[in-house]
């Protein structure tokens, strides 16, 4: 009920024009707000909060809000805020805000407040506003993209209004710096002891005080994803490179599609395939913004997966995504975590250990509220699972603790981790789907499908038998030559041929192996373990040479170092 009043509220003002006619009031469902001579009007719904005249006031945008003023050092904010609406952070441009202009900051043309069609970036717009020296930063999901962008649409400037100092803004709206600052290794690296998380990166104050006087030497950052509630004003590569450099560990925690049968939003979806591109997807935005942050490749990128009432559909949708994201990170140097509760993910996730349809995730980040500061999971994961320091355990959360003077809402976590703990046991696990750029390639005889929901992401190629070869290859870079398992994806259906020939390139030759492609599909099917030699070339291919019967499907392959 709560959400639809808000809702309500939010495209209460999708009746704006492109510029609104400057009045002495807003209309009744409407209210004016103007700041520094920067004036727009919002819903009448909508909350507005002048930061300075409050500290601790915490900027969130799980309820429609435009704050006013730069974020205090010490906000009071909640851990469980449950995810966004829309809202705007109107800022002056200074020395506190130069860090944060990055090549999505649009900046406004002389005599203008808008900015013609600025960039969105997991669910943020930037403007800078030059003639009234303001940085706005406006926050949605893609429900309420329109409403914001039509008020940022209708924003003016007042006759109170004043430039911004030339040297904050760049007229090329280029990067800050040439390359970011960097983390001082892969994160959250090497550590066993306490951390905590919470809804908003600390103040290089808070920060400072709480590494002289608390126990804690990890923190939870939320660097990615369109249903982070709160700002991140302070997150930048500087502030990374800075917490790294004074000892802290990092967790990067990404927080954007949760569960089709939860209540969180955005949803994945609840076709196993859809949900696998969707998690990839967000693994390449995630990789984006830790580049962006100085966050390098070996770190770990933890999946924030809020609660859910489980169900097979549900779990098989969850799994289909990490699965994705997993993939995805490992093909651009990353390593993969999961954050859950033990009763839902946590317990979806180690019950599908084993389960050789879905590619496990390297790293574990469970919350199991018993106060006990370890990484035993109790039943929801067997001790077994995630045993090479591989465990991250929320033993507590939604408490208020002061160090060195200062006062944070925080979650408490107990770490047990290690830098580099590999996908595979022995560090190589490729999978190339049949849509992966530039390695994959097939005749025009081969057509594309989206028909069956097995699929391994977008879509699989198929084609009829022939007494020719017309292999359909996949291409794969090896690292080494050596023994490696090839496995094996594809949709099973009556219609398809009951011996496609798949053909692996070994350091030996060329061997055969047939499949019955009617059967076992949606999962990894092993052809066996080969000799396979290092180096960039066509490695497992689909051949249409066949004496059996329907389409022979060509979809993706996994191959994994032995």
């Amino acid at each position: 009920m709560r959400m639809r009043r808000i809702m309500a509220s939010l495209m209460a003002v999708a009746g704006l024009a492109a510029s609104a006619t400057p009045t002495s009031a807003a209309p009744s469902d409407e209210r004016a707000v103007s700041y520094r001579g920067y004036r727009l009007t919002v819903p009448a719904g909508w909350q507005v909060v002048d930061l300075s005249t409050d500290p601790h006031a915490c900027v969130r945008f799980d309820r429609p809000t435009v704050y006013l003023g730069h974020p205090g050092d010490e906000p009071w904010c909640p851990t469980r805020l449950a995810g966004r609406t829309a809202g705007l952070i109107i800022e002056p441009i200074d020395s506190v805000t130069a860090d944060r202009l990055t090549a999505d900051t649009a900046i406004t043309n002389s005599g203008t407040a808008t900015a013609g069609n600025p960039v969105s970036r997991d669910g943020t717009i930037q403007i800078a506003v030059r003639d009234a020296g303001v940085l706005v930063t406006a926050l949605h999901t893609p429900d309420t993209e329109p409403v914001v962008r039509r008020v940022l649409a209708a924003a003016r400037l007042g006759p109170d209004a004043r430039p911004a100092p030339t040297g904050p803004v760049r007229t090329d709206a280029g990067p800050a710096t040439a390359t970011p600052s960097a983390a001082s290794g892969p994160q959250p690296g090497t550590y066993t002891g306490k951390g905590f998380d919470t809804c908003t990166a600390p103040s290089q104050s808070t920060m400072d005080a709480w590494r002289n006087a608390s126990p804690y030497r990890a923190i939870g950052i939320y660097i990615s994803g369109s249903s982070r509630s709160c700002t991140q004003a302070n997150l930048t590569a500087s502030w990374v490179t800075n917490q790294t450099g004074n000892g802290w560990h990092l967790i990067p925690i990404e927080l954007d599609r949760q569960a089709p049968c939860g209540t969180r939003t955005p949803k994945m979806s609840y076709d196993p395939a859809t949900a696998r591109s969707e998690g990839a997807t967000r693994a390449t935005a995630a990789v984006s913004a830790a580049q962006a942050l100085g966050i390098p490749a070996g770190s770990v990128i933890y999946n924030d997966i809020e609660h859910y009432p489980s169900s097979e559909s549900c779990k098989a949708a969850v799994l289909s995504y990490l699965s994705g994201w997993t993939d995805r990170l490992h093909a651009l140097g990353y390593l993969s975590g999961m954050y859950s509760s033990g009763s839902s993910g946590v317990r979806d996730l180690c019950d599908a250990y084993h389960d050789s349809r879905y590619t496990r995730v390297d790293h574990l980040f469970f919350a199991w509220w018993n106060g006990v500061a370890d990484t035993d999971a109790g039943d929801y994961c067997p001790d077994a699972h995630y045993a090479a320091r591989q465990r991250i355990h929320q033993y507590t959360g939604d408490s208020y603790e002061t160090w060195g003077g200062v006062r944070i809402y925080i979650d408490r976590d107990y770490l047990d981790v290690s830098t580099g703990t590999p996908p595979p046991p022995d560090g190589f696990d490729s999978t190339i789907d049949n849509t992966t750029t530039g390695r994959f390639t097939a005749s025009a005889n081969w057509g594309t499908s989206t028909y069956s929901g097995q699929r391994h992401g977008a879509d699989y190629r198929f084609a009829t038998p022939t007494p020719t070869s017309d292999v359909a290859w996949f291409r794969a870079a090896l690292p080494e030559t050596g023994s490696y398992q090839v496995s094996v994806w594809y949709p099973a259906d009556p219609g398809y041929n009951d011996s496609t020939p798949y053909v692996v390139a070994t350091a030996n030759g060329s061997q055969t192996v047939r499949v019955n492609q009617r059967l076992n599909g949606g999962r990894w099917v092993s052809l066996g373990v080969f000799t396979l030699s290092a180096g960039d070339r066509n490695t497992v291919g689909v051949s249409r040479w066949t004496s059996g019967t329907g389409y022979v499907i060509a979809d993706a392959v996994r191959i994994t170092r032995v």
